[in-house]
């Protein structure tokens, strides 16, 4: 017999009832409750039962609350309530009060546990839809009193909103017609309320932005948009203007057809001054009053964006001569008021052509040639403006004399940019300047690209000398005697990698110009000796001398005396097989320290000689004083030298003359140097000695060596080293 509590049922047999209950419940219906709690509820449920059946009278009482109880757990599915009344039959008696199986009145109490059961389980039920029918009723009347009352609350704030606001209100329907506008609109149209409610919107609108304005609007009212916003000009009923911030918003049906718009408006007249002002002073210049670079690149943007394919453009870019030195000479304060009287000027004598004229900072205007037919227009421009500024200037008690430069540029729009027409104007204005003052010049394509290549080699300068791209070839001096090869001179080529061999006369300008004709002049005096003692060591007998050049900045170079001896040092060529060659004007305006430099130098025991001797100024008495070994006559001199009897039909005749006039004199002068050089115990070479001719006759005039084509063109090292190879083995 299964074991019973004090109760009088059985304690196993209640839990697995309890919990039969709790998988029955979690299979019919979400349970909101854990297991565990499911299971202790439902067992005491249980419990409560069989104590009623075995207590017999008043049954159904606890059954009821037991029903009831299922409800407040929210154990309410109807599959449950069925499960539960099924299972207090046999199934709970056989499980729980084994002991009552079959016993008299068992049967009938079983019924009544059910009978409580489903009738607790059906009051709580309806209590509980009771309960949530009312107080869904009664959220619902306390939402409408919000609801209500939310409307009273806005209705009332957007009157306030609508009365009080400082920036005008209005209100419209889709035809135009305004409905309701509150005071602060009326007022900034000068309109009453009741005026304003029996017009138009669209006989509001500013005729010049009428027709967008409408568009707009219409684009609004046919539901294409939502909301717009723009800054747009009224008329007041006075005749003025006011500028207005106008946002205008749809208010849609329901079924989201537009109702009608609502426009606020904000009075900015002040503020669109303002910026107005500003916007004038950030594109002109503050001193002259004119438009200023960047107001210009805007048209100027502009007018090429908009040009069709046969429009023509010009540009001529001015600049006042010498207006440093006004400023220097008469403070800055006359020298803005000269700017502004020559600003008035530009302006106005090309007022009639709609020219556009700005000052681009400094002393710099430009003027904007739009529209013309060919360049002869912009020249006419030039001109106009170079006679308005050259006219005296009278400022205070000073006249000035004042002159410009033009640079002009002119072609078709569709072939240029901004940035490329400016400097091209730029770069002509450069052009106008280094030809003299009061001129103007026209952009050259092919000029400019000269430049930009001279450019591109001043640019590549110092990074060919550091890749060591830079050679020396060697061209002989030669013994006008015997033709031997006494010397030679380092002459130094660029090697460049996309130019090929450049010959000094295209980058020697420019290093002198950046300063780098230090570097390189010790670069190529480092090559000639290394070269040099080679040949000494090779070919002693030979006592071959090289001939350097050197720069007027290396013959001011502080360093140069321990620059030449380093080089020798560290070479070991002999001080005596190395000539330095320097310009006739470098050494004559030589004084001071330069000049012991070359006292220096020469007691090193190296010989100097000037280059292109009778080209320059020459002080014959200071000459007398200096420590020169040799002077190289200019080439001019040989060229005009001609034999007796010459022929005239060549070049050198047509230049000369019938009579042969200027050979003479150049002979005559040759002659003189020649022996000017002797008397001063100077050796004497004669450069650029192309003919058989030209060497016979020097040799007739006692010249010592001669250069030059007939003796050989400057030509590398190795060729040098054959030649002296050549003379050896010829040697007897």
């Amino acid at each position: 017999m299964p074991a019973t509590g004090g109760e009088g049922f059985s304690r196993a047999g209640a839990q697995s009832y309890a919990a039969a209950w709790d998988r029955a419940a979690r299979r019919l219906g979400f349970v909101p409750l854990s297991a565990a709690e499911t299971e202790r509820l439902l067992l005491g449920h249980t419990e409560r039962l069989a104590g009623a059946l075995l207590a017999g009278a008043g049954a159904a009482r606890p059954a009821e609350s037991a029903g009831r109880a299922l409800v407040e757990a929210h154990l309410a599915e109807p599959g449950l309530l069925d499960w539960s009344v099924a299972a207090l039959g046999d199934r709970f008696v056989a499980q729980v009060l084994p002991d009552r199986a079959g016993r008299p009145g068992t049967a009938q109490r079983v019924a009544a546990l059910q009978g409580g059961l489903a009738a607790g389980f059906a009051r709580a039920l309806r209590d509980r839809t009771f309960t949530q029918q009312e107080r869904i009723a009664r959220s619902a009347w306390q939402a409408r009193d919000l609801v209500e009352q939310a409307l009273r609350d806005s209705e009332a704030r957007f009157r306030a909103v609508f009365v009080g606001a400082a920036i005008g209100i209005g209100i419209a329907g889709v035809d135009g017609q305004i409905i309701e506008v509150n005071q602060a609109f009326a007022d900034m149209l000068g309109y009453s309320v009741d005026e304003l409610r029996r017009t138009n919107v669209a006989s509001l609108f500013h005729p010049d932005d009428a027709a967008g304005m409408w568009e707009l609007y219409q684009a609004l009212i046919e539901g294409k948009h939502d909301a717009a916003r723009v800054e747009k000009r009224y008329y007041r009923k006075d005749g003025s203007i006011v500028w207005t911030d106008l946002a205008v918003s749809l208010i849609r049906h329901d079924d989201g057809r537009p109702r009608f718009t609502v426009a606020m408006i904000e009075d900015i007249t002040e503020r669109y001054e303002l910026q107005q002002r500003l916007r004038f002073q950030a594109l002109h210049d503050p001193l002259t009053g004119l438009p200023n670079r960047t107001l210009f690149f805007e048209t100027l943007g502009q007018v090429l964006a908009d040009a069709g394919p046969d429009h023509r453009i010009g540009v001529c870019f001015l600049d006042l001569d010498g207006f440093k030195a006004v400023n220097d000479s008469l403070g800055h304060d006359l020298g803005d008021r000269l700017l502004v009287v020559i600003a008035r000027r530009l302006a106005e004598c090309v007022s009639g052509h709609g020219h556009l004229v700005a000052r681009m900072g400094g002393d710099e205007f430009v003027i904007l040639v739009d529209g013309g037919e060919d360049i002869d227009d912009a020249v006419g421009v030039a001109e106009m403006a170079l006679a308005a500024v050259s006219a005296p200037v009278h400022v205070g008690d000073q006249q000035l004399a004042v002159s410009a430069s033009i640079g002009i540029v002119e072609c078709p729009a569709g072939e240029t940019s901004a940035s490329e027409l400016m400097k091209a104007a730029d770069t002509t204005l450069y052009w106008a300047k280094a030809e003299g003052r009061g001129r103007w010049a026209v952009y050259d394509p092919e000029r400019s690209a000269r430049d930009i290549a001279r450019s591109a080699l001043v640019a590549g300068l110092p990074a060919a000398l550091d890749r060591g791209e830079f050679v020396v070839h060697y061209q002989p001096i030669v013994s006008l005697l015997d033709s031997s090869m006494m010397a030679v001179e380092a002459l130094v080529r660029w090697q460049h990698p996309e130019l090929g061999l450049v010959g000094p006369d295209q980058f020697i300008g420019l290093a002198e110009e950046t300063g780098l004709i230090v570097r390189l002049g010790e670069w190529v005096l480092g090559q000639a000796c290394r070269d040099a003692e080679a040949w000494r060591r090779a070919y002693p007998e030979a006592k071959l001398v090289v001939s350097v050049n050197l720069a007027a900045r290396q013959a001011n170079d502080p360093a140069i005396v321990e620059t030449v001896a380093g080089a020798l040092g560290r070479t070991g060529l002999p001080a005596a097989l190395l000539q330095l060659e320097l310009t006739e004007s470098a050494v004559m305006g030589t004084a001071g320290e330069p000049l012991r430099a070359l006292h220096q130098l020469a007691d090193l025991g190296v010989r100097l000689a000037i280059d292109d001797f009778g080209t320059g100024y020459s002080n014959l008495a200071y000459l007398r004083r200096m420590p020169i070994h040799c002077l190289k006559l200019a080439g001019p001199f040989v060229e005009g030298i001609r034999p007796a009897g010459g022929d005239a039909n060549d070049d050198a005749g047509a230049l000369a003359g019938a009579d042969g006039s200027a050979d003479h004199r150049d002979e005559r002068i040759v002659d003189a140097l020649v022996r000017l050089a002797h008397a001063l115990e100077l050796w004497v070479t004669a450069e650029a000695v192309e003919t058989e001719a030209q060497a016979e006759r020097l040799r007739s005039l006692r010249c010592d060596t001669g250069q030059g084509r007939w003796f050989g063109p400057p030509v590398p090292a190795a060729e040098i080293t054959a030649r002296l190879r050549d003379n050896a083995e010829g040697a007897p």
